[in-house]
């Protein structure tokens, strides 16, 4: 049985389908929240569940360095670890590249980090890159790329992307040796870059169609360039990925911007946007981002979103959260997340039942009109 059942669109269309991994069935489009470290932090994996999350991410990059693969390994896996019975995508650390480039040296062979933690050298290749995400045991392991910063010059975006394509070739490799803890099966995923060239992206995306892998991951986007390149990169990148494979957009993004890219054809997403905002006092409404730090919500009774049914806007005022929030309190940081990872997995359940009812952009139509993308 294929990993992957297209249930309804095309290649640049909203589309409907089934993910399926050693842990369970994953129902397209779907949000991944971020656990960098093993944890999405300050939610316990019941209430993740309780969001609506059907998979979520790890970091291959942070947790090779703590607490350690072999260790994770040891304890059984990072399912076990922390006690999550659904699926988990692992990244490669290929973002790091870009994010950590100052401490980081790229060469044919792979890359050197100098660890923001204790500034010891750790060497990442392809290889140990995979190695890594068979020991964490994740459902979904995806292969090293060369991620840049935008914008970049032709050569500088043709070095990075060949090289993307040439890691990617020796990741799967060398993934089909490995083996997770439990002997559980990963599904590998192949990351197509291009920079912000379409015709670069057009190519990279073919020839990376060409790969054994069981879906693609659209790298390097939303790092400068402006949103209508974003979604211009990832249509043209769509357009050439085979059908019935499924295609990852990493690192995004917004409530409306997971929308547009739902519009063109993408499956998956994962984005710090909803936990680490939620830290910062931010959550995400039915009309558009709320500060709950102004001072316009002191006295107010209402929750922060009537339409939710999470467990914040169920028990708790917005005039109780902002005073939470001005008193240090944690508990304002978990029903903040709390709150926008919900917000986040009920439009993407939302977004999947309007494709299947043939209402897609009826439905997004109707949320854009409502949703104003500035904080109130």
């Amino acid at each position: 049985m294929p990993s992957f059942a297209l249930e309804g669109g095309g290649a640049v269309a909203p589309r409907a389908g089934l993910l399926r991994t050693a842990h369970g069935v994953v129902r397209t489009p779907a949000f991944m929240p971020v656990g960098t470290a093993g944890s999405v932090k300050g939610l316990s994996p019941a209430e993740i569940r309780a969001a609506g999350t059907q998979i979520l991410l790890a970091n291959t990059y942070h947790l090779m360095l703590r607490p350690g693969a072999d260790l994770v390994r040891e304890l059984g896996g990072l399912h076990r670890m922390m006690a999550w019975d659904g699926p988990i995508l692992t990244d490669s650390g290929g973002y790091q590249i870009m994010s950590l480039r100052e401490r980081v040296k790229v060469r044919e062979e792979g890359v050197e980090f100098r660890s923001h933690l204790d500034g010891r050298t750790e060497f990442l290749t392809p290889e140990r890159a995979m190695e890594i995400q068979a020991d964490i045991g994740s459902d979904v392991a995806v292969t090293l790329d060369h991620a840049v910063l935008l914008p970049i010059d032709p050569a500088g975006a043709r070095e990075a992307a060949e090289r993307s394509l040439r890691w990617g070739e020796r990741s799967l490799g060398r993934a089909r040796e490995c083996s997770t803890p439990t002997g559980a099966p990963q599904l590998l995923f192949a990351i197509v870059q291009g920079a912000d060239d379409l015709s670069l992206r057009r190519e990279m995306a073919e020839r990376t169609a060409a790969l054994p892998c069981d879906g693609f991951a659209i790298g390097g986007l939303s790092v400068g360039e402006a949103k209508e390149a974003t979604w211009a990169l990832t249509r043209e990148t769509n357009a050439a990925l085979p059908t019935e494979r499924p295609r990852y957009l990493m690192g995004m993004g917004t409530p409306l911007d997971l929308l547009e890219a739902v519009a063109i054809g993408v499956d998956l997403f994962d984005c710090v946007l909803p936990t680490r905002n939620a830290r910062n006092g931010m959550a995400f409404t039915s009309d558009g981002p709320l500060n709950i730090r102004n001072a316009v919500h002191a006295r107010d009774p209402s929750p922060l979103d009537p339409a939710c049914a999470c467990d914040a806007c169920r028990q708790f005022s917005r005039a109780y959260l902002r005073h939470l929030h001005q008193a240090g309190e944690i508990l304002a940081h978990r029903m903040l997340t709390l709150h926008n990872v919900t917000f986040y997995q009920t439009l993407m359940s939302a977004a999947r039942a309007a494709i299947e009812g043939g209402a897609f952009d009826d439905f997004a139509g109707n949320f854009r009109a409502r949703y104003r993308d500035r904080a109130g």
